[in-house]
């Protein structure tokens, strides 16, 4: 058996744990995070070039850009469904260095098509269809992690895995304005192209959105690979975890994750060409990246907040204020074209990314402790059995509502691209995304809040 395979692992045992376990699962952890945050930055890679591809001889209308932002959701979300189940199949350290590996693909190909305004509408569609592989990654890191940590610390890990690696859609969204302002790649690179926006022109490089991933992703691939771990116990097959599906508590989180996630998701791939249509003045690349920053930042305090006060309760406050900040958000719109204020609209935004972080983390530390529960309540004679059920239901819960969950990452861009086909403006996405969060609010009371609640968290 390979040196890479742990064949005991008990991080219930307190003994094991602080022995032997919790070094072995803070290195797979800190190898983890790099991975997804390189995944997260090839994702949302088009929320970045879709600003700039019309200021250097590309032809797309406004929808067929938000089109752009938001089919790499559609198709990472998609593939987040598969991804659920692979850790437990081929293994987390395997799984994580191939995964990685295969971001190589997007990457250079936007590298290459950027090149040409030539490049036809379709080949620009399937290189954002392939940006999806980097969403994917997200459910399969995260049911891999699950595994590792004791229950009384899985928020805390998940939420550092999750946070941290979130925080490379604003890495990305802060480094791409850098890095394609300049030639880095020498002739290696290709050729700049001529930026025009009224009488203001500039040489940008935009090919370096997608090079400038290629090395980080080579080094972390080979990290993965010859630094973290596969656990025999974390073995099962597709049909052992396909139960979830069973599971009416899978479902329910789901939901709620669309509520959390998916709305950062969306708002980290909407943003920038939102900023741009509302307020034509304001370079999105000065601010996109501070909301993501913000959301990512806040997924670990939402993940360690709930250790301590319970999930449920935080999930409750976060979208009760959620609304309130959208509401806030639609206060200070532009109305017909006039008006408006880009500070308001900022800060409100800001308060809706922190406030999606806070319930990523608060959502996925109400997984594990659910189906504890559940299982304790089904198997009470057996303990031992009863906790690695709810490992391995948890794992994949996690993974599957994180892929169900990225979907907002789709709709929430073509909302906005279809309320202004519709309507004119955004209010009626707004508003729209009010309704959701509403329910969200009623689901989380009803099952998970309120005192005497299915199962309490």
């Amino acid at each position: 058996m390979s040196k890479h395979v742990i064949t005991r692992w008990e991080p219930e045992n307190p003994d094991f744990w602080q022995n032997e376990g919790k070094a072995i699962a803070r290195r797979n952890l800190w190898l983890s995070i790099p991975a997804l945050l390189l995944a997260f930055s090839v994702w949302v890679l088009w929320s970045m070039l879709v600003v700039n591809l019309p200021n250097i001889g590309f032809k797309y209308t406004p929808n067929q850009l938000f089109w752009l932002t938001a089919l790499p959701a559609l198709s990472g979300a998609t593939l987040r469904i598969f991804y659920s189940f692979m850790v437990p199949i081929f293994g987390g350290r395997k799984w994580t260095a191939l995964s990685t590996a295969t971001l190589l693909i997007p990457a250079i190909g936007i590298g290459f098509a950027v090149r040409d305004p030539a490049t036809s509408y379709i080949t620009m569609l399937v290189l954002a269809l392939l940006c999806g592989l980097g969403g994917g990654n997200f459910s399969s890191s995260m049911a891999n992690i699950s595994f590792f940590f004791p229950k009384a610390e899985k928020g805390t890990a998940l939420g550092l895995n999750a946070g941290l690696g979130n925080l490379g859609v604003s890495v990305m969204q802060f480094v791409v304005p850098m890095v394609i302002s300049a030639g880095v790649f020498g002739a290696l690179g290709g050729d700049s192209q001529t930026w025009v926006k009224g009488t203001v022109q500039k040489q940008i490089w935009l090919q370096n959105a997608g090079f400038v991933w290629v090395p980080f992703i080579i080094l972390t691939t080979l990290t993965a690979w010859f630094g973290m771990n596969d656990l025999a116990t974390a073995k099962s097959s597709f049909a052992d975890q396909a139960v979830i599906f069973k599971r009416k508590h899978n479902w329910l989180m789901c939901w709620l994750y669309i509520g959390t996630f998916g709305s950062f998701i969306g708002f980290a791939a909407g943003f920038p060409l939102l900023i741009k249509g509302q307020f034509p003045s304001v370079d999105p690349s000065k601010y996109a990246f501070w909301g993501p920053l913000v959301g990512a930042a806040a997924r670990p305090v939402g993940g360690w907040i709930s250790d301590k006060l319970g999930g449920a309760r935080v999930t409750q406050w976060v979208f009760v204020l959620m609304v309130a900040a959208v509401l806030g958000v639609i206060s200070f719109l532009p109305q017909g074209g006039v008006g408006g204020s880009f500070d308001g609209f900022f800060a409100m935004f800001l308060c809706l990314f922190a406030l999606t972080g806070i319930g990523n983390g608060s959502t996925f530390m109400q997984v594990p402790v659910i189906f504890l529960t559940f299982h304790q309540r089904l198997n009470p004679k057996n303990e031992t059995q009863s906790r690695l059920d709810a490992t391995r239901e948890a794992a994949a819960v996690l993974g599957f509502s994180g892929a169900i969950g990225a979907y907002g990452g789709f709709f929430i861009p073509k909302s906005f691209g279809t309320s202004i086909d519709l309507t004119g403006g955004v209010n009626a996405a707004l508003y729209a995304f009010i309704v959701f969060y509403l329910s969200c609010l009623v689901i989380n009371w009803f099952f998970y809040a309120r005192k005497g609640a299915e199962v309490p968290c």
